[in-house]
């Protein structure tokens, strides 16, 4: 009975991991097919991939993509570090509250964020060069020689980065409050009894607990921001592409094997950054579990010998 539970147990174990990854591995088998079809098989090559490589547009949103997932994660990681910290130092009430407030631009729909951000700027770029225009208006007609230059601002690469940094702090937040509330509380204020200032504290004590957090929050962030369309699609305007919008514009126009060469190339970075931060995660296992065993043994043989 217990064996055909197992064996039940795997059957279905099986058949939903074929459910998730038949689609991503047929798509990794056709960007290497040779011809134009998602469906028939017409041979081996590597075409889609030199011309995704000779293709200037995806380029320039891969290029795009990368710079600012990475601005964002850098900004967002060390201002949500920080607020982490901020609302630990508060009170159990002013704490709950404003991790609830936290909590909405996660579980709110992308859309809404996108349209909210839209809007934001807009008006405030839109009283910003009425503002422009106005002054120059009246330099004109007073004439004077000190004459400032207020730039036209538009939706662009800088609306679309605020706009990754907002949704990417409560993330960070979210993976360091646990690790500060799994800290010595007694650590800090030893710290601080013999001399250390805050910064020092936060940086010799605070930083080297909560090291895993940060590092799981900015994981967090970069793949959020390397896997946002909806908001940046309504944030970045015309002048700038990520590589989900450019792979949107290409799936409206015609689906093509270089799609699933750009998802394939996606996938196998996604996949190597797992096992790569998995891998790093068991060898510190193992260390600490080496670290606790000689610790404790070495304890057994003190005691014995005493």
């Amino acid at each position: 009975m217990k064996k055909e539970r197992r064996l039940g147990s795997r059957i279905f174990m099986g058949l939903i991991f074929l459910f998730l990854y038949a689609p991503i591995l047929l798509m990794i088998v056709f960007s290497f097919n040779d011809g134009n079809s998602n469906v028939v098989w017409q041979g081996f090559s590597l075409r889609w991939y030199e011309q995704l490589f000779h293709d200037r547009a995806i380029i320039q949103s891969v290029y795009t993509t990368l710079l600012v997932s990475a601005l964002a994660t850098v900004i967002a990681t060390i201002a949500g570090t920080f607020a982490a910290v901020g609302f630990y130092s508060m009170r159990r009430r002013t704490r709950s509250m404003l991790l609830n407030v936290n909590n909405i631009p996660m579980m709110n729909a992308d859309i809404v964020t996108g349209v909210s951000l839209c809007m934001l700027f807009v008006a405030v770029f839109g009283l910003w060069n009425e503002f422009a225009v106005n002054y120059r208006v009246i330099i004109n007609l007073f004439g004077t020689k000190y004459r400032i230059t207020f730039p036209e601002l538009s939706l662009g690469f800088g609306t679309m980065l605020i706009a990754h940094i907002t949704f990417n702090i409560p993330y960070v937040i979210l993976s360091v409050g646990p690790k500060l509330r799994q800290m010595d509380h007694n650590l800090v204020d030893a710290a601080r009894d013999l001399g250390c200032t805050w910064m020092r504290a936060f940086f010799k004590v605070i930083l080297p607990e909560i090291k895993t957090g940060i590092v799981s929050g900015a994981l967090i962030a970069f793949t959020m921001s390397v896997d946002d369309f909806v908001i940046s699609y309504f944030t970045a305007g015309s002048s700038v592409s990520t590589l989900a919008m450019e792979i949107y514009s290409m799936a409206r126009k015609k689906v093509t094997p270089e799609i699933n060469a750009v998802s394939t190339l996606l996938f196998l970075v996604v996949l190597f950054l797992l096992v790569a931060v998995n891998l790093r995660e068991a060898r510190q296992a193992k260390a600490q579990a080496r670290r606790n065993y000689g610790t404790v043994h070495h304890g057994a043989g003190s005691r014995a010998r005493t």
